[in-house]
């Protein structure tokens, strides 16, 4: 690994918060935007595969519908109980930033 490798890795950004109902997980992302900060969730499917390796995806079956939407519903009260200004747009027009990883 490169220097310039290292420095981005250990500039990168950290998740504000992580919302997990049974094996879907949302983390909360935190942008700072010219209109002030805002947040961006990115939304996994967990599982452990043959080898016993954690993964993820960001495909859902029709048993993990009922559970990602729960989590998405925790992740935007989380993020209205924690927005200082509450300025993220109530729309879900969000600009993108470090939290897009899709």
């Amino acid at each position: 690994m490169t220097t310039a490798t290292r420095s981005r890795k250990s500039q990168a950004k950290k998740p504000v918060h992580e919302v997990r109902v049974g094996r879907v997980k949302g983390v909360i992302w935190e942008n700072e935007t010219e209109k002030g900060v805002r947040h961006n969730v990115t939304l996994r499917r967990i599982y452990v595969d043959t080898e016993g390796k954690w993964q993820s995806s960001d495909s859902f079956g029709r048993d993990d519908l009922l559970l990602a939407a729960k989590v998405l519903d925790l992740a935007h009260s989380w993020i209205f109980a924690n927005s200082q200004t509450g300025n993220d747009d109530a729309a879900g027009h969000e600009e993108g930033g470090a939290g897009d990883h899709f």
